[in-house]
């Protein structure tokens, strides 16, 4: 199997706050990787260490065959990432703000017609950034995260804050960026049904462990075997949650 992004036992602790736990992730190469959990669960972190934002307190992890800390810089130059809500200059057009973004990156000027092109703001990017609307401030996000065509992309709830409309629009736009140019995303998300519409595989954080991890039938195959309905996965992964959450209280008050 050609993996992208592995994870060996990742761990992140704040003093007496253990945010991520052993965690072991492996991302296909040119796949849509789902990273599901509740809010809080170390998703977040989890994706902020594979960037270099924080450092893990245990554990190792490889992208494109380079390994961190060792080849940090490298893995850096091939990832785009959009984490949380990107922040831009309100008085700068879309396109000027792409352009300070393409030359830290020290990427040719079409670049950023490029990335305007892929996201559809192409005829919005004279536009000042503080007359966009939310879904078009998500798109000048990912826009920012696809200069250069990275092959790896970590998106940190994209969807997030959007209208149905929106989130249909950022969706859409996610899931043809595999065969548009032939990359690998790691995407986060609190929501199943949100998930589901998009991702070859996926994996489960709570409380910063990895429940599961594998393809949506293979979610199916876990829950018959462990007695939860199969026909509605929403629900089937809130029951996993829910038990997980129920074993952990009781492991406490042993």
């Amino acid at each position: 199997m050609d993996y992208m992004i592995t994870t060996e036992r990742l761990t992140k602790k704040y003093k007496n706050f253990t945010s991520v736990s052993h965690v072991s992730l492996h991302v296909r190469k040119g796949s849509i990787y789902g990273f599901l959990g509740p809010n809080g669960a170390g998703k977040s972190t989890t994706m902020k260490m594979l960037l270099g934002l924080t450092a893990p307190t245990e554990g190792s992890f490889t992208i494109d065959g380079k390994h961190f800390p060792a080849d940090r810089m490298r893995i850096l130059k091939e990832v785009g990432s959009f984490i949380e809500s990107p922040s831009f200059y309100a008085n700068l057009t879309g396109r000027e703000n792409l352009d300070i973004i393409r030359r830290i990156l020290g990427l040719p000027e079409s670049a950023v017609e490029d990335a305007l092109d892929l996201v559809g703001l192409t005829e919005f990017g004279n536009r000042l950034a503080k007359k966009y609307s939310l879904g078009m401030k998500q798109r000048l996000g990912l826009a920012g995260a696809l200069l250069g065509r990275p092959p790896i992309l970590i998106l940190d709830e994209p969807t997030n804050g959007l209208d149905p409309a929106g989130i249909h629009e950022i969706r859409s736009l996610v899931k043809s960026l595999p065969d548009l140019y032939d990359c690998t995303i790691l995407l986060s998300s609190h929501m199943l049904s949100e998930i589901e519409l998009i991702a070859d595989d996926i994996g489960i954080l709570n409380h910063g462990r990895l429940l599961f991890e594998g393809s949506l039938d293979d979610l199916r195959q876990s829950a018959l075997q462990s007695g939860f309905a199969a026909d509605n996965l929403e629900e089937m992964f809130l029951s996993m949650v829910e038990e997980d959450n129920r074993s952990r209280k009781q492991r406490a008050h042993l």
